[in-house]
């Protein structure tokens, strides 16, 4: 077996690929571009959906990468068995209906065994087939694999729901007799069983079919090739290391980890070996998702970080490991990745900031998190009960960050179980909620075969032509058919010049009107796509027939033109602005840009203050007022690069890109259409921002005419805010409210100071109406006071100087009744408790309510019913 190293490894993928024609395409973000199925990307297809479907042609039919990716639904597997990972890496090859299986089976059989490239002994390799895909058996065989090392398998056919769909062959590598942990006549001991001998290295997808939405299965118009290698089971393979984790993919973050414990040395113990693994992995999955714009958060991709950091902190301390230590693992990933990945480590510092802000919060929450948990298990004990809530349990895990197991693990030594249903219940309410709140678009589109045989040309000229633009009319489209007129209604349409915008890059399609030789309109242009072969497709609502050959004139509505180039100029500056005023590390996240306003998503850590905001709107504004020139240059994208030039979504960009710049203030990557000078913007204003995501921030804002009918609006609002203040002049609103707040601050000190005095004076009158029940003295009385507060506070009280055993007490506020119950400890113990005598009250003031043995609270909105409150209280401890 040859000696290499991880990265050698993936670089000899990669080359052997490449000298079979393919193009290596970089590793896209993990944070999903235009995709809103995905969390995360979690395998190579998922970044070349676009192709598969067929709604966009690829320059190369052929492509091999190596693609980040995170998977985290079996996240509690991870560092107990040898291959689960968050983060892994997936080696692929593909094809966009080029080659097929017989040329990805001899491939991938030269790859494995040649000695030029991973040379593996072709006696360890075992694969798996369709039992009807024939052909894939057929072809492993001509390359010489033997009839006995081909399996047939049910399982082996990928299917994603609608849209491509296939047979698969996966291919094992036989480590032979010491890795076995299965008897020799166990089911599952061969190739594709579940066992440790017989490792899984690679997939191949042969998708043929689209499953349609009928649920048939019918051929594909382009039949295409997907294939997935994990490189961390390859390396463990060329490496000879018994799990992944032995690795040098893993092995420099435990070493790390080692020096930072408390002298725990990786693999002396079993379990500290699993908290050593889950740190390395977790460690890994941080740092790249940050790296990649994700930032921790209570939601989405955020709360997957955030989880993820908990639950290595937690393993940490049981390393012995107090402090925080995980950000000093991150400049760690970054150089075990470098050659690959040079931005992890280049961005290692911001990286660390990140985790290490996240750790001591966390670390301030764990001591909350215990405090909370002490607290369940005694109101348990008190109770009476033997085991600790589901819910409560489920608020450990989803807001402290507690693992159930570790929730568990401290009730158990108190000598409780815990309610293990009920925290399924509420874990499978959050997964339901999270699945709801994600886009129920297709993961993958269904191919339409038309526009992908439609190789028509056709030229975009509107960035210096807008209006009278002669175009022959190429290819009318009517209800997936082509037809060579159409009289009326809805159809789609390639011309060979158009000077229509194709929404794209978050700048909205243009619209306008086609006029025949005579001067006669003949249909109105509603939306533009950029077709799967890079045409634009223009929808048109057909007002009088039109034929295919025939040439149009078309216009391009200006006035919505022109406002939607102001607004992504502005995108432009402010793109800048907030990288100037925030710091490099925010990127744009998304954008839309409309007539009327813009908006503009970033990447960000947290809210941004007011004073940054009119910072930022400063910066955009001083650049418009300094009349930059606008200037467009079309070069390769290395020279781009060596410009300066910021790219956005780069995997979106080919050969020849368009460098757009703004004086000297904002060089990007752009395709879509701009001012010519930066005056012509007039005004800029926002008008909101806001939290959209995990570490995703939104922008809206205007520009010229919007602008200043949104200054004018305000100024309408202070003038109005101005005359209910009787402010003198609008320079003088703002101190006035200022005192009209401070007058108003004072008058409600000087209320809750009387009420104050009023619930005392109240108190000594309640808590002389004791009266005795079969043992039990009880105040149960009616009180004149401003709220629940209050009521608390004569809870304080009462339970301060031991006036009674059970306390209940009501106040009337407008429509509105709060009820308070308190218990003493004895009582409780004997067991009376405060929760169950507030459900039995509370609905006769036609409300409900809840708490612990010893307090509980209610509220209703039926007045007339506290007397009958009050009463049922004496019934309910009569009983007792």
């Amino acid at each position: 077996m040859k000696k290499l190293s991880s990265s050698e490894i993936r670089q000899m993928y990669l080359d052997f690929f490449h000298e079979k024609g393919h193009t290596i395409v970089p590793s896209a973000s993990l944070v999903p571009v235009d995709d809103p199925t995905l969390l995360w990307i979690n395998s190579g297809v998922a970044t070349m959906k676009k192709y598969f479907d067929g709604s966009v042609v690829p320059d190369n039919p052929r492509m091999t990468s190596s693609q980040k990716s995170i998977r985290t639904n079996d996240i509690e597997n991870v560092g107990r068995t040898a291959r689960h990972h968050t983060l892994f890496e997936m080696l692929g090859n593909f094809s966009v209906g080029d080659y097929f299986k017989k040329e990805a089976i001899s491939w991938a059989w030269e790859l494995l065994t040649s000695p030029k490239w991973f040379g593996w002994d072709p006696e360890k390799l075992y694969m798996t087939v369709y039992p009807k895909d024939t052909d894939a058996a057929k072809f492993w065989e001509a390359t010489g694999v033997k009839p006995d090392h081909i399996i047939k398998v049910e399982d082996n056919f990928w299917d994603i729901g609608q849209g491509p769909s296939g047979p698969d062959s996966e291919i094992f590598y036989d480590r032979g007799e010491s890795f076995n942990n299965l008897a020799e006549d166990d089911p599952e001991n061969y190739p594709g069983g579940e066992n440790e001998r017989y490792l899984e290295v690679w997939n191949i997808v042969f998708s043929q079919f689209n499953h349609t939405p009928e649920g048939t299965y019918e051929p594909l118009p382009r039949k295409n090739i997907d294939t997935g290698m994990g490189l961390e089971r390859v390396v463990s393979i060329f490496q000879n290391a018994p799990t992944n984790f032995e690795t040098d993919l893993f092995l420099p973050i435990i070493h790390k980890t080692e020096a930072l414990s408390d002298g725990k040395i990786y693999g002396q113990n079993k379990q500290d070996d699993v908290s050593f693994k889950v740190i390395a992995d977790h460690a890994r999955t941080i740092t790249f998702a940050i790296s990649d714009g994700a930032l921790p958060s209570n939601e989405g991709r955020g709360y997957v970080i955030r989880r993820l950091i908990r639950r290595a902190i937690l393993h940490g301390q049981k390393l012995g490991l107090k402090e925080a230590f995980l950000d000093q693992l991150v400049p760690i990933v970054g150089e075990i990745m470098q050659s690959h990945y040079p931005a992890v480590l280049k961005n290692s510092a911001y990286i660390a900031k990140i985790v290490h802000s996240e750790e001591v919060r966390f670390n301030e929450t764990l001591n909350d998190g215990l405090s909370l948990l002490n607290q369940l298990i005694a109101d348990t004990k008190t109770a009476g009960e033997d085991t600790l809530p589901g819910a409560d349990a489920f608020k450990l895990y989803d807001t402290y960050g507690f693992p159930f197991e570790l929730t568990k693990e401290y009730a158990g030594d108190e000598g409780l179980k815990v309610d293990e249903p009920g925290f399924e219940v509420e874990m499978k309410a959050q997964r339901d909620r999270a699945r709801n709140a994600r886009s129920n678009a297709k993961s993958m589109g269904v191919q339409r075969s038309l526009l992908i045989e439609l190789k028509t040309p056709s030229e975009y000229v509107g960035y210096d032509h807008l209006t009278n633009v002669e175009g022959e009319l190429k290819d009318i489209i009517v209800d997936e058919k082509l037809v060579d007129g159409v009289n009326d209604g809805t159809a789609e349409m390639i011309f060979s010049k158009t000077p229509f915008y194709a929404e794209m890059g978050g700048q909205v399609a243009d619209r306008g009107v086609i006029v025949d030789a005579d001067g006669q309109t003949v249909a109105k242009v509603t939306d533009v796509q950029n077709a799967p072969n890079k045409q634009h497709l223009h929808t048109v609502e057909v007002l009088k027939p039109m034929h295919k050959g025939t040439t149009y004139r078309m216009s391009v509505d200006l006035a919505f033109h022109n406002k939607v180039e102001k607004n992504h100029t502005a995108t432009h500056l402010l793109d800048q602005a907030l990288r100037d005023v925030l710091g490099e590390h925010t990127s744009q996240a998304g954008s839309l840009v409309e007539p009327d306003y813009l908006r503009f998503d970033f990447t960000h850590f947290g809210a941004v203050t007011d004073a940054e905001l009119a910072k930022v709107e400063q910066i955009v504004n001083d650049k418009i007022w300094a009349a930059l020139p606008v200037s467009v240059i079309q070069t390769d994208q290395e020279t781009g690069h060596k410009m300066g030039a910021i790219a956005v979504f780069t995997q979106k960009y080919g050969k020849i890109v368009r460098v757009v710049s703004i004086g000297d203030y904002s060089i990007e990557f752009d395709g879509g259409t701009h001012v010519k000078n930066s005056s012509e913007l007039g005004l800029f204003k926002i008008v909101s921002e806001s939290g959209v995501g995990a570490g995703t921030r939104r922008i809206e804002a205007v520009t010229s005419k919007e602008a200043f009918e949104l200054l004018s609006q305000e100024e309408g609002w202070l003038k109005t805010i101005a005359t209910q203040v009787k402010a003198p002049q609008l320079k003088d609103t703002t101190d006035r409210v200022a005192q009209l707040q401070a007058d108003l601050k004072a008058e409600q000190q000087t209320n809750a100071t009387l009420e104050s005095k009023l619930a005392k004076q109240q108190a000594g009158a309640v808590f002389e109406q004791v009266e005795e029940i079969n043992g039990t003295t009880l105040i149960a009385q009616a009180v004149q006071v401003s709220g629940m507060d209050q009521l608390r506070q004569l809870s304080d009280t009462w339970q301060a100087k031991h006036y009674s055993d059970v306390l209940v007490l009501g106040t009337v506020i407008g429509e509105k009744v709060n009820l308070l119950v308190a218990v003493s400890d004895d009582k409780v113990k004997a067991g009376l408790k405060a929760g169950d005598l507030i459900k039995a009250i509370a609905p006769k003031v036609g409300g409900g309510g809840g708490g612990r043995p010893t307090l509980a609270q209610a509220g209703g909105k039926n007045p007339a019913g506290l007397p009958a409150a009050l009463k049922a209280a004496h019934d309910w401890v009569a009983e007792q």
